[in-house]
């Protein structure tokens, strides 16, 4: 933060109920979600003055608002795709750095598997025909081939092989295991991931996230309501975001993803480096990912995040820098724009509260995480945001 200005925390944080759950609205999950993260804040609705939310509703997020019973004086309804709750996050930090908001709630919610099984909607996500998308569509370029296609050309440029990318997969799955919370929690292998139906080449099945129903609500406050707060803080150290392209033909370079610029700003301006962290929670809708996300911030070098990931380092249990620790989007959940859960395992973990999964602190056996770092992707490759965050 620059001089003069207010240090920002997350003051609380919860999911709603998640995985299967066909008997709620995706309003019910917001509310559930917001509900839960008030009540582990100790704060009540009144002190709410920032509101932001997307993906539900026409006016969102007034609608989203409304239903909540909060008649907020600062509001951002940003939509980037599974980005979108870490570029609310940095604006949220920045409007009550400057004394624009007080405490901003950020809440989700979907019911994403629900509306399929129930024939509410189908299997497919379409951005539809129109403006740059025109160019693309007639040549069935889906979402999942166009991360497909990136991911062959790390292979092509980097020598990574398939067996990495499912190495992401199987330690996400393993790190869920040790989550009660997680949707899918057998332990998988490589030869499993490999063997599974091909969905978009490279990737089969377990390459991809899962469908699940759920929500999220994270609540950030000024300096001066942390002392009101029944938990302890953590600090938000530094934020980034980035928007690289929209069209696949306007994206320069496939094995680069928007993370290189959102990292790289959010490390400069938390005054700390990737290899200070303790734990990383990073979008995981397919297993490529993962993996260049980690070399776009700084993790391991371009063309090394094979290697890297092929080593058992994202594990909670051993890993050198544990990733996605509660299972992630290949495991865990994934109601749709996954970037606020990361969030919300992120603070846990700052916290102490993971449970089983638990990770330390770098050195430190038996002491909580000091600091962690968020980042999500949205659309394919299209944005990104980036948090740093810390206990102290």
């Amino acid at each position: 933060m620059t001089a003069g200005s207010r240090s920002v925390a997350v003051v609380g944080v919860a999911l709603s109920d998640c995985g299967r759950v066909d008997d709620a609205t995706a309003y019910t999950l917001h509310a559930q979600a917001a509900r839960r993260a008030l009540a582990d804040a100790g704060l009540g609705r009144e002190v709410v003055d920032g509101f932001a939310s997307a993906g539900l509703g026409v006016l969102a997020p007034v609608e989203v608002a409304e239903y909540l019973g909060l008649r907020p004086t600062w509001v951002d309804s940003t939509s980037v795709g599974g980005a979108t709750w870490e570029v609310m996050a940095a604006h949220a930090v920045d409007a009550i750095a400057r004394g624009h908001a007080n405490v901003v709630l950020l809440v989700y919610g979907s019911t994403a598997r629900a509306d399929i099984r129930a024939g509410r909607r189908t299997g497919d996500l379409s951005f539809g025909g129109r403006d740059p998308a025109q160019f693309e569509v007639p040549y069935g370029h889906t979402l999942i081939a166009k991360y497909a296609m990136a991911a062959r050309r790390h292979m092509l440029e980097h020598g990574t092989t398939v067996e990495q990318l499912a190495e992401v997969a199987v330690q996400a799955r393993a790190n869920a295991v040790l989550n009660p919370e997680a949707l899918h929690r057998d332990p998988i292998t490589v030869d499993d991931v490999l063997s599974g139906p091909m969905i978009a080449d490279p990737f089969t099945r377990l390459h991809c996230c899962l469908r699940s129903d759920g929500g999220a609500a994270v609540l950030l406050a000024a300096e001066e309501y942390v002392p009101d707060c029944r938990t302890a803080p953590v600090w938000v150290l530094g934020t980034g975001e980035h928007v690289s392209h929209a069209s696949m033909s306007e994206w320069p370079d496939f094995t680069t993803g928007p993370a290189a610029v959102s990292g790289r700003l959010a490390f400069a301006r938390a005054g700390l480096r990737p290899e200070e962290m303790d734990f990383a929670e990073l979008y995981d809708a397919f297993t490529y990912m993962t993996l260049v996300t980690l070399e776009d911030l700084g993790f391991c070098a371009k063309g090394e995040g094979g290697e890297f990931v092929g080593k058992g380092r994202l594990l909670v249990r051993g890993g050198e820098l544990p990733v996605n620790t509660d299972g992630g989007g290949l495991s865990a959940q994934h109601p749709g724009m996954r970037g606020l859960f990361l969030l919300v395992e992120a603070v846990r973990q700052l916290r102490g509260e993971a449970g089983e999964r638990q990770v330390a602190r770098r050195g430190r056996t038996g002491e909580p995480p000091r600091l962690g770092v968020v980042s999500a992707t949205g659309g394919w490759f299209c944005s990104s945001g980036t948090l740093v965050l810390g206990r102290e």
